[in-house]
């Protein structure tokens, strides 16, 4: 079995990950992200309530403000920068990154689905307030609604192939478990030409790295409902659960909204929105190493077993 350094970067970030991912995500690893405690000034589309995520409130005010699309294509450089724009000038830090499975050329335009593209559109959409806790959060699942909204009337997702996960009393329970699941699910039910887009829009955090595969000595973190007694969930268990296993041939678009989340999917091309370049960038600490080790102990487990 080939080692990742035997391979270039191109072929080691294929071989890791046969799907064509994208993440957006709201911040920098470092940074933390924000709400909006009235949405009415970005003009979006507000089907249940004044406040909801900045990250999320940027994106929809460049590709879905008053329900309308831009009358030109935009690149994923517009968008990005565009983002940045919005939350600049509403006194925002936050600067949004673009990380992905392969090297996207950023002069083209921005696309949830290929061109041609006939594959089955699913999604798994999760928003967490929090009620009642020191934590609570005002927006999370007016966020869900506005970017459920927009991927229906703009890209042709039907509501049947579209997971919710929300502490509202009404939709599955956004735990660590079911978060997972809809992960697991959302892969096992996807195949060669179907597209996909995730959405999670709560808390973001960090814990000290547990297997030393993080340059900076983080994981990054998701934040389910039930935290306090299951845990956060990993970097490394989204990169296990959704990423590493997605089919070749499908197109994952995942919209991050959520603290300190710039790398939380563990992916090996970069982009961010203050950047002086117009190209995606190697991440050159990225370690494919525990990707390789992975499938060295599979194999052996397989060859063992089998």
């Amino acid at each position: 079995m080939q080692t990742a350094s035997s391979m270039g970067f191109a072929e080691n970030a294929r071989q890791m990950c046969p799907a064509d991912v994208r993440m957006i995500s709201g911040c920098k690893d470092c940074q933390t992200s924000a709400d909006v405690s009235n949405v009415a000034s970005f003009c979006l589309p507000d089907p249940a309530g004044r406040s909801g995520g900045a990250c999320t409130a940027a994106l929809l005010k460049i590709l879905y403000a008053e329900k309308h699309c831009p009358t030109n294509d935009l690149t994923f450089v517009e968008v990005l920068t565009g983002m940045r724009d919005v939350l600049d000038d509403k006194e925002f830090t936050q600067i949004p990154q673009l990380t992905s499975s392969r090297k996207i050329d950023l002069d083209t335009p921005f696309c949830i689905a290929p061109e041609g593209s006939t594959g089955t559109r699913r999604a798994v959409m999760i928003g967490i307030n929090y009620p009642g806790s020191n934590s609570e959060l005002s927006g999370c699942h007016n966020d869900v609604l506005n970017i459920k909204e927009y991927i229906m009337d703009v890209h042709g997702f039907d509501e049947d192939n579209i997971t919710v996960l929300m502490d509202d009393g009404e939709h599955k329970e956004p735990t660590r478990s079911n978060i997972l699941a809809s992960y697991k699910q959302l892969v096992e039910d996807s195949e060669d030409g179907d597209v996909v887009f995730c959405h999670y829009s709560g808390h973001g955090g960090k814990l000290r790295d547990d297997n030393n595969d993080e340059e900076d000595g983080y994981d990054e973190t998701l934040i389910p409902c039930d935290y306090a007694s299951n845990g956060q969930i990993r970097d490394d268990a989204i990169f296990d659960t959704l990423v590493q296993p997605m089919p070749g041939g499908v197109t994952m678009t995942c919209l991050m909204d959520c603290c300190h989340s710039g790398t939380v999917m563990d992916l090996p091309y970069k982009y961010s929105a203050q950047s002086d370049t117009t190209e995606m960038q190697e991440d050159e600490d990225f370690n494919f190493e525990k990707f390789f080790t992975f499938m060295k102990k599979a194999f052996g487990f397989f060859q063992r077993n089998f």
